[in-house]
């Protein structure tokens, strides 16, 4: 059995991952972001990693569902959701106006500052689309909001899992990015004072 977690990044997607690892998966994501042909290649890419990994999250993997769901029947699905709102500005945070050639052909566009209600369209579709698909199947698929307290109870059920004795992971939060970034600007601060030091000996 293949998992694919088709919800869209930013929707608690490493979070996801993570857990999947804990319990046992093979896991990878996101693939082919720096793939400049990547609407020309991912099928060939989703090919070969499937043959190779337990469960995929992230890009590509939501935009090709309903492929991955005719080749690989007996397949779960995982659609992470968040409120829409609060998901835009996250991605406008993280990416602001950087372009990526997996962003321009998921929205259209490659970056979501000045894009914002490009990018709220194809995430709401995106979600109306996979609930229509699974709609005479609900075995299939699962939901998850990681913002509003899903987790281990939801997740384990889906997959016939035990939940483990350890907290949901929590993965690539805003505020942990923000530390990574205090700590890395500290210790080029701390390198800098060094080398003036040493240069005026």
């Amino acid at each position: 059995m293949k998992i694919f977690c088709i919800g869209f990044h930013k929707t608690g997607t490493t979070s996801v991952g993570d857990a999947l690892e804990l319990l046992g998966y093979r896991v990878t994501g996101p693939n082919g972001s720096r793939d400049p042909d990547i609407a020309k290649n991912v099928h060939s890419l989703a090919e070969s990693l499937v043959e190779e990994y337990d469960a995929f999250q992230d890009n590509p993997w939501p935009i090709i569902y309903r492929e991955l769901d005719e080749k690989y029947p007996g397949s779960r699905f995982i659609l992470t959701v968040r409120e829409p709102e609060a998901w835009v500005r996250s991605q406008v945070r993280q990416f602001g106006v950087r372009e990526t050639p997996m962003r321009k052909w998921i929205y259209g566009v490659g970056c979501p500052e000045g894009n914002e209600e490009v990018f709220l369209e194809r995430f709401n579709r995106h979600s109306r689309e996979v609930r229509d698909h699974f709609r005479d199947r609900p075995g299939d698929l699962l939901v998850m909001d990681l913002a509003k307290g899903d987790g281990w109870g939801k997740l384990c059920p889906f997959l016939g899992a035990e939940i483990p004795d350890v907290p949901f992971p929590h993965a690539n939060k805003a505020s942990d990015r923000e530390e990574a970034k205090r700590g890395a600007g500290k210790l080029v601060k701390e390198a800098r004072r060094l080398v003036r030091r040493i240069k005026g000996k």
